[in-house]
């Protein structure tokens, strides 16, 4: 299969977790549209868990930097291989931001940032690391737990995606719980918001690393020749 069908299906992935995703909390500025907390994390947790399961026979569903820098230090997948999942996930979601931003009416979807994560001001730089590298951690172990550990079942999309519901739900308010340098940078790019965008960066590309190497030293059954 060819790289560039691989670049679109990636691109098309993280296009629909970012859309949908920043969408469901820009309604949170509409009258009867506020699902609350519960509701962005089910939107984000269903976006993905579809977008995975839509790519995973193509491209293995990445739709994250952080999950494809992840597996390319595995050397799961060639460097040159990740750094074209990169940039297609970055011009998929910065077209989701894109997308989100000619059909809202600014003077809405504006008052919060077309979904652009935010650190709270009760963090460090520090702790808004950590928060993201912890989750961040959470959602590749069940990368590996469902699409390496057992050859990607078609449940694997979904054990994927419903990770950033609870995810969600517990660092939400703390850092918008993005996990994904592309959920991060989709929205900032229709804003204009980068306030502290590093730390959607650097916390999950760490925690995604970090759980990259407990799997494949620790709890990954090595194969015997």
């Amino acid at each position: 299969m060819s790289l560039l069908r691989k670049m679109v299906a990636e691109a098309l992935g993280t296009f629909m977790l970012v859309f949908f995703g920043c969408a469901s909390v820009v309604m949170t500025a509409f009258p009867g549209g506020n699902w609350g907390v519960l509701g962005i994390a089910l939107a984000h947790g269903i976006a993905l868990s579809v977008a995975v399961t839509a790519t995973m026979a193509i491209s293995g569903g990445h739709l994250n930097p952080a999950v494809s820098i992840g597996l390319a230090a595995a050397r799961r997948i060639p460097p040159v291989t990740a750094i074209a999942y990169v940039v297609a996930q970055l011009i998929g979601a910065a077209l989701g931001g894109f997308a989100l931003k000619t059909i809202v009416p600014a003077s809405i979807a504006g008052a919060v940032m077309y979904g652009t994560p935010t650190v709270s001001g009760t963090l460090s730089l520090g702790m808004a690391v950590g928060i993201e590298a912890l989750l961040t951690f959470v959602l590749m172990s069940a990368v590996y737990g469902t699409c390496i550990a057992h050859e990607r079942p078609p449940v694997a999309g979904f054990g994927i995606g419903l990770t950033l519901v609870f995810a969600i739900m517990m660092g939400g308010a703390f850092t918008g719980a993005a996990l994904n340098p592309a959920r991060a940078f989709g929205p900032a790019v229709a804003s204009g918001h980068w306030v502290a965008h590093i730390v959607y960066w650097v916390g999950p590309i760490v925690g995604a690393l970090a759980a990259t190497a407990l799997w494949e030293l620790v709890l990954l059954e090595k194969k015997t020749a």
